[in-house]
């Protein structure tokens, strides 16, 4: 879809987990839309597995000319709730945050999230999965950007255990 030239950015609520829906109805009205997605690590049946999910849940980004276009037609919209707005009119989004998330994707059009560390040094935590599911234990630190080091207390010792960084929760 091509963006209209005099356009701005404004944000739509959307209803839970209708954010494609309403997405795909705003393009057949011939409105640009944004919606950004990154990749999120999910346990189900025991497994861990990777899928896309929605960046900003229950929100698109729709890009609006409001001397040619009739956006009020917007808070009608399959799978729209609202157009966010200030009062009767709909809320600017800066330029530059619509950038900032763009910047951020990655060749397939995701969003690169950073790492960050969940736990401080010597926090307690719990194991969900494995040999040692429901052990607690004492976060020790990251070892890369998917592993974690915790020091279980196991047979009177403490012994170092390298685990996936999803298999631990604060106790």
């Amino acid at each position: 879809m091509s963006t209209v030239m005099d356009s701005r950015w404004y944000v739509v609520r959307t209803r839970p987990h209708a954010e494609n829906k309403a997405s795909a109805h705003l393009g057949r009205q011939g409105f640009d839309t944004y919606l950004p997605r990154y990749l999120k690590k999910r346990r189900h049946a025991r497994r861990i597995e990777t899928v896309q999910a929605v960046l900003f849940p229950c929100y698109l980004f729709v890009a609006i000319d409001r001397q040619t276009q009739r956006w009020r037609c917007i808070s009608s919209t399959i799978g729209v709730s609202h157009l966010v707005c200030n009062g009767e009119e709909p809320a600017p989004v800066p330029d530059i945050v619509i950038a900032a998330l763009r910047e951020r994707e990655d060749e397939g059009g995701l969003v690169r999230l950073p790492a960050r560390h969940r736990f401080a040094a010597g926090e307690k935590v719990r194991l969900l999965d494995g040999a040692f599911a429901d052990c607690i234990g004492l976060f020790e630190g990251m070892k890369d950007i998917e592993r974690v080091s915790v020091l279980l207390d196991l047979l009177g010792r403490k012994v170092r255990v390298l685990l996936d960084a999803d298999l631990v929760v604060a106790a």
